[in-house]
């Protein structure tokens, strides 16, 4: 049944663009998602990572690699993970595998429960199902930010220091 599935995921992956990606997420959106990822850490010392991608390169798909290897090599690539508190997280977006998913430091991870972020991944993917990307990003990054805010929040009158970009990343 695998194999089978294949040539239908292909063929997803070769029809989506970025043309797509930009019809779905123009420049007007990215500016509102990286506002909320900015207001999503003004209340503690986490970073929040927006990427997203139409399709994953070839390089994937020859092998069959899930998205969720892909987020990984994101996750990398930009370095979430090289905070002061190991407490970055990355929300990854693939529109042609319609797949959300998150991934988090250690930092964070070991204090999360896995399904909280499968929560939040699941919400979103409802709100991409129904064409709402903007919305659906912005939430998952609210809910993102108020996770963070609980676990590594600002001691009264520390100001804060941003260590990542906060403008969404386009694949």
């Amino acid at each position: 049944m695998h194999l089978r599935l294949f040539p239908r995921r292909l063929l997803r992956h070769l029809l989506s663009s970025p043309y797509r990606l930009r019809r779905a997420l123009p420049n007007a959106a990215l500016e509102r998602i990286a506002d909320a990822v900015h207001r999503a850490e003004s209340g503690h010392r986490g970073e929040i990572r927006f990427a997203i991608e139409a399709a994953l390169p070839w390089s994937y798909l020859r092998r069959n690699a899930r998205p969720r290897e892909r987020a990984w090599m994101m996750f990398s690539k930009l370095r979430v993970w090289d905070t002061e508190h190991n407490n970055g997280v990355l929300l990854y977006v693939n529109l042609a595998d319609r797949s959300v998913d998150l991934v988090a430091d250690r930092g964070i991870a070991h204090k999360v429960p896995v399904s909280t972020w499968h929560t939040i991944c699941h919400e979103a993917r409802d709100h991409f199902r129904h064409g709402h990307l903007e919305q659906g990003a912005v939430g998952a990054i609210e809910a993102i930010g108020a996770v963070l805010a609980e676990h590594f929040p600002l001691a009264p009158g520390e100001s804060r220091s941003n260590e990542a970009p906060d403008r969404p990343v386009v694949v």
